[in-house]
């Protein structure tokens, strides 16, 4: 039994020698020959570049006057003498609309004028009653205080009995005229509303989404459909500090930097850029992968073989990425066919041979 043990045994030992004794150059030519039937991947490829990347918000808004007003009657009555259309550029202090008194007013001033004849009147009275004796002194101030307060109704009546004014409170210009020469109007009614062409700016609406990447001085391109292929630049000059709860938005002011002639309720496209990378070194998106643990890989291609490179990544937009990390420029990386690569993996350029 023990001789075919034996025999086994030396024959495996010249297996064993004869395979050690192969040249390297026999042992790879064979690893190749096993890897012939996996194919090449073939892949696309880009180099990085060095740009300015800027995230942007896209957004429409309206030309809006920050300053105006609405001049409402003081008192009632009946427009006498309406001056002015809309459209019309007004002056301080220039007479508006002019508002007659009623009956009610005239009456008042009849009524003060018959009080102080009688007060003047029990004033003389008590004057001829206090130098006979008959009355005591006292009764003297009493009866001329009585008429000084008439004569100050009096004059409070007159006062209120003539026209009321309404003037402009600045210089502008009148949007809307609401009554008509003839009109009886109430008090705190609104008469007239005009507002200052300076003051007007491009208002606009931010998705809550973005409302808190906005601030005051963000910059911003307008377009305007009154001025056909033209774009003017401007900065966010107030941002609102609440949201409106219902429809989820912020508001916020856009003020044009060269002077432009608005007009309210003109339409506006406005992009606002929210972040801006300078001199960032770029790849395309579809270059970098996001492994599971949410750790950022790039393919980088080199010497005709994928080199996995772990990398940081910041701004995103149009396509681009900035690699704040891991990459640098000029290096060619993978952009197409990188899904299942390994790193270490011999892979072949569509196209060509970029190493």
């Amino acid at each position: 039994m023990k001789k075919p043990v034996m025999f086994l045994a030396n024959i495996f030992a010249i297996v064993i020698t004869f395979l050690s004794v192969l040249p390297a150059g026999s042992q790879e030519k064979g690893k190749a020959e096993q890897q012939k039937g996996k194919p090449i991947p073939v892949v696309a490829v880009q180099k990085a570049e060095v740009a300015s990347l800027s995230r942007t918000l896209e957004l429409t808004g309206t030309a809006t006057p920050t300053r105006q007003a609405r001049l409402a009657s003081p008192g009632e009555g009946p427009i006498q003498n309406c001056r002015v259309r809309e459209g019309a550029q007004v002056k301080r202090g220039e007479r508006l609309i002019t508002i007659g008194r009623s009956g009610a007013a005239a009456a008042q001033v009849t009524a003060a004028s018959e009080s102080v004849k009688e007060q003047q009147a029990e004033l003389n009275r008590i004057k001829i009653l206090v130098q006979s004796g008959a009355v005591p002194g006292s009764q003297l101030d009493t009866a001329r205080a009585k008429y000084e307060g008439a004569r100050a109704l009096l004059a409070k009546a007159r006062e209120s009995a003539g026209d009321y004014s309404v003037a402009a409170p600045w210089d502008g210009v009148v949007s809307k005229v609401l009554v008509k020469d003839g009109d009886f109007v109430a008090p705190r009614a609104p008469l007239v509303e005009m507002y200052e062409p300076s003051s007007l700016v491009i208002r606009l609406a931010v998705p809550e989404a973005q409302a808190t990447e906005v601030f005051k001085g963000t910059p911003a391109v307008v377009q305007l459909d009154a001025y056909p292929g033209k774009t003017f630049e401007g900065k966010i000059s107030l941002v609102y500090p609440d949201l409106d709860t219902r429809m989820r938005t912020r508001t916020a002011e856009v003020k044009l930097a060269t002077p432009v002639a608005l007009v309210p309720g003109m339409f506006a496209r406005l992009k606002l850029t929210l972040q801006t990378a300078g001199e960032a070194v770029t790849v395309p998106t579809d270059a970098v992968l996001v492994l599971p643990n949410g750790e950022k890989v790039v393919f980088v291609l080199k010497d005709g073989k994928a080199q996995r490179r772990v990398v940081k990544a910041g701004l995103e937009t149009g396509g681009k990425v900035q690699i704040i990390s891991g990459i640098q420029p000029e290096e060619t990386v993978i952009t197409a066919g990188n899904e299942k690569l390994k790193d270490g993996m011999e892979v072949k350029v569509q196209g060509g041979v970029d190493k």
